[in-house]
C-alpha cells in the first residue's frame, strides 16, 4: 500500500511501515501546500494519508477525498510519543479503504 507522511508527522516513523511504500509529503515535493489541496494531489498517487493534524477532520470535508486517511492521536507528535500507536496503526492499515476515517490513539 502507498502510505504518504504529512508534514507534522516524524519521518522516522516510516520504519514503523516497512510493508508498505511509505512517502513523506517533503519527499514528494509538496512542502507547505495546504490540506485541502495536499489531500486532492495525495488521493491521486496513495491509498493513505497519514497524520497527527487534530484539526483535519474539522476543517476539510473528508469523504470529498478519494483517500483512506489515518489519524495518530498523542499528547505530541514526537517519535517516541507515536511509537506505541503503531501497532493499532498498522493493523488499521489493514483495513482501510478509500474515503475511511480512522482514529489510532487517545481521545
Amino acid at each position: 500500500m502507498r502510505v504518504l507522511l504529512d508534514e507534522c508527522v516524524p519521518r522516522k516513523l516510516r520504519r514503523e511501515l516497512t510493508e508498505h511504500e511509505v512517502l513523506t509529503v517533503t519527499e514528494r515535493g509538496w512542502s507547505g501546500i495546504e490540506n485541502g489541496s495536499l489531500l486532492a494531489l495525495a488521493a491521486v498517487e496513495f491509498e493513505v494519508f497519514l497524520t497527527v493534524d487534530q484539526n483535519l477532520k474539522y476543517q476539510q470535508n473528508l469523504k470529498a477525498f478519494n483517500i483512506g486517511i489515518i489519524l495518530l492521536t498523542a499528547k505530541n507528535n514526537r517519535l517516541k510519543t507515536l511509537l506505541p500507536l503503531m501497532p493499532e496503526a498498522r493493523e488499521a492499515l489493514e483495513n482501510i479503504k478509500a474515503g475511511d476515517f480512522i482514529r489510532v490513539g487517545g481521545s
